[in-house]
């Protein structure tokens, strides 16, 4: 073959060109990742420059769970991202376990001839590989965190320029997540701290209201005790007695039940900020199930809330559709999650509307999740705005969204992990304009765990 300078040139000058977009990214990466805020948003800007750079169509950033032992797809960009981001994998399934196990980097050239590559995965998402390199992400102490694995280079193979540039970027990846790790640490440690704190304070602001109302109480079971000996025909002849005791057996009959919603109120914020000051640690209090009626958890739960709605216009009521049997429930959960969806109802309701939790049983077949067995059916409808299209496809899930001002979505996920614990579903009915139901299929058996 003759010798050509000029093509030699051309070529050189191309890689050259190539080298220098490599670097220019690799530089723009370095910077974006010094940044421990909005992690994902800045992983999701890397990968995406990633591809760019090697000419590839599609990647992933999987790291490790250590909770669930799990490999988990947390970053994608591609064809398949919808169906991927979330998906787990065992650490040593696929290409991607295999690197993870070894810690070394692996270039595939043609997947199809590797033994460990996952193709019943593949054959499910109908997607098909041909050429792949999957990057181990290690922390500076050396721990494998996960693993990058950049898919389908559309302009022939891999080469050293590629695979030197996918080790660069992979282990500024590896130091973003690292730091991201140990700022969350940190963070979370902050907010321990600031946990107790507000846990204590809450308790000092809560104990006057108990005191007073117990000493409330006694002094007003004492009156009346007085008043039952004084006020009589023999002891004041003439006076109209009927229309005093009319005047106080409104009061007999409601101050002991609004001095017990008070106590139980102030016991209710108190142990949840226990179980939050435990939750922000990592400690999860395991779910207690007892067999009972949920009708009594949801009569708690009305109580209060009917002057919540009454403040602001709203009737609220419980209607029971025949007797439901005993459900092994945790009590103190469900009264949670109840008093998150009635609570979000009433304020999601204008003036003159109505917020109402019904019950009933529903039968085998009539719920696509329960074919086969009885639930126990509880809906609480309201007759407000509705939600969004957009709103109600997010709602229940980790990304749901809150249509109130400074709202985080947290309550409708309380509500999901409630009914997680207790294998129940939950389905979503709402238009706009014309009010939500929310529908908790809870299962009258519960499957062993």
């Amino acid at each position: 073959m003759a010798h050509d300078p000029a093509a030699e040139l051309q070529v050189l000058q191309a890689r050259l060109t190539q080298r220098d977009r490599q670097l220019a990214s690799i530089h723009e990466i370095t910077a974006a990742l010094r940044t421990v805020t909005k992690l994902s948003e800045v992983i999701k800007a890397a990968l995406k420059t990633t591809l760019s750079c090697v000419d590839a169509a599609d990647g992933s950033v999987i790291l490790y769970d250590a909770n669930k032992d799990k490999l988990v797809f947390q970053y994608v960009i591609g064809a398949k991202a919808a169906e991927l981001i979330g998906m787990e994998l065992n650490p040593d399934q696929g290409l991607a376990g295999a690197v993870f196990q070894s810690g070394e980097l692996r270039v595939s050239e043609d997947v199809s001839k590797e033994r460990e590559h996952a193709r019943d995965f593949e054959e499910r998402l109908k997607y098909q590989t041909r050429n792949m390199v999957t990057i181990p992400l290690k922390s500076p102490e050396g721990r494998t965190l996960g693993v990058m694995q950049v898919l389908n280079k559309e302009s022939g193979r891999f080469d050293e320029d590629d695979i030197e540039v996918l080790e660069i970027l992979g282990g500024q990846i590896a130091i973003a997540v690292e730091s991201a790790r140990l700022y969350e640490e940190a963070r979370l440690a902050e907010v321990v701290r600031y946990i107790g704190n507000l846990s204590h304070d809450v308790k000092n602001m809560i104990t006057p209201a108990q005191t007073g109302a117990e000493t409330l109480r006694m002094i007003a079971d004492e009156a009346y005790s007085v008043l039952d000996g004084l006020l009589t025909p023999e002891k004041c002849p003439g006076a109209p007695l009927d229309e005093v005791w009319v005047a106080l057996d409104d009061l007999r009959a409601l101050y002991p039940e609004m001095l017990e919603m008070v106590l139980d109120g102030c016991d209710a914020v108190q142990q949840r900020m226990v179980e939050v000051s435990a939750a922000v640690k990592g400690i999860v209090s395991e779910p207690h199930f007892e067999a009972q009626q949920i009708g009594a958890v949801i009569e708690r739960v009305i109580k209060p809330l009917e002057l919540v709605g009454e403040k602001g216009g709203v009737s609220v009521g419980y209607v029971a559709h025949g007797e439901l049997p005993d459900l092994e429930i945790d009590d103190k959960q469900l009264y949670n999650a109840l008093y998150n969806l009635v609570n979000n109802a009433i304020q999601a309701t204008p003036v003159g509307g109505s917020v109402t939790v019904t019950t009933r049983l529903g039968e085998p077949g009539e719920f696509a999740s329960f074919a086969d067995g009885q639930v126990a059916v509880v809906e609480v409808t309201d007759t407000g705005e509705g939600m969004p299209p957009e709103v109600r496809a997010k709602a229940f899930t980790d990304n749901a969204v809150s249509t109130k001002p400074m709202g985080t979505g947290l309550g409708t996920k309380i509500v999901k992990n409630v009914m997680d614990v207790h294998q129940a579903r939950i389905e979503v009915d709402s238009e706009l304009g014309k009010g939500t139901t929310i529908r908790c299929l809870i299962p009258l058996e519960r499957a062993a765990d």
